[in-house]
């Protein structure tokens, strides 16, 4: 990096209270999610990652929460990486309070933007089987269960409930009983599906702070890799490129949520472009 301006990274020590504080947070919730999963079978994302708002597992407060979670070392530690070096140095310009609600906002960015890609992947999927429950036969529950779409969603879902094993025996001898199962496991499914669908991890308030310090800084140079030197506005460009890429072509096994990122890269642009306008109010 160039240190040409009175902006630049220090040590952990003299790190702003801000950016010092979310590393701190995030770090001890880590920690705190691998010993409670260990010890107790307590997984801390049920309660602090973000659920889609239809799961019975959503919480108001995992809008903020889930900022905090991560789900392996590589990805806590890349998006530490990412705090420590860009987030002082916003900090150093903006301020606590200023770079708090930028780093909130973004946060908040990435999840509206993962929610209505969720809604797109599975809303159609959810309408059709309220459908299904709402006109309940044991014909349109075979016919549902064993349909290309409902295997897939179910290989990706804790949904393969033990009461059902026997079910076409019962179906057989007893279809009273059958339907009622057949009724109860669709609910059971369903819950299980929508809380399956959780985000978590601090990368789209990480691309927020990216695309800012792109903008205010465009030529300063970045080591990708920590080898390859690359000007930031060409580094966030690339980034944007490639999430945008990854997130429309959908790998299969890919669970990053791409749009996420690319939701709190436009959020934090935005943001830019919006304090820019008043120069006063801009530097702290």
């Amino acid at each position: 990096m160039s240190y040409n301006d009175p902006y630049r990274p220090g040590g952990f020590g003299n790190l702003p209270v801000v950016t010092k504080n979310i590393l701190i947070i995030n770090v001890i919730l880590f920690v705190l999610t691998m010993l409670l999963q260990q010890t107790q079978h307590i997984d801390l994302s049920k309660y602090l990652g973000l659920h889609y708002f239809l799961a019975p597992d959503f919480r108001p407060h995992q809008f903020i929460t889930y900022l905090f979670m991560h789900g392996g070392i590589s990805h806590i530690l890349f998006n530490m990486l990412g705090v420590y070096i860009f987030g002082q140095v916003l900090e150093q310009m903006w301020g606590p309070k200023r770079f708090l609600i930028f780093y909130i906002l973004t946060g908040l960015g990435a999840a509206l933007a993962q929610y209505g890609i969720i809604h797109f992947s599975i809303g159609s999927f959810v309408d059709q089987l309220e459908t299904v429950q709402g006109n309940l036969s044991l014909e349109s529950f075979t016919a549902f269960v064993n349909s290309d779409e409902f295997q897939l969603k179910l290989y990706h879902t804790d949904g393969d409930f033990g009461y059902m094993q026997n079910f076409n025996e019962i179906m057989k001898d007893n279809p009273s009983r059958a339907l009622s199962l057949a009724s109860q496991y669709l609910i059971d499914f369903k819950n299980s599906f929508l809380n399956s669908n959780v985000i978590i991890g601090a990368s789209g308030s990480l691309f927020g702070l990216l695309g800012a310090f792109g903008m205010l800084f465009p030529n300063r140079l970045l080591y990708l890799y920590f080898f390859i030197p690359v000007k930031a506005k060409w580094l966030v460009i690339g980034y944007g490129a490639l999430e945008l890429f990854s997130g429309i072509t959908n790998r299969a096994g890919d669970n990053v949520a791409h749009f996420a990122h690319l939701g709190g890269l436009f959020v934090g642009l935005i943001m830019v472009l919006i304090w820019r306008r008043d120069r006063t109010q801009f530097y702290g």
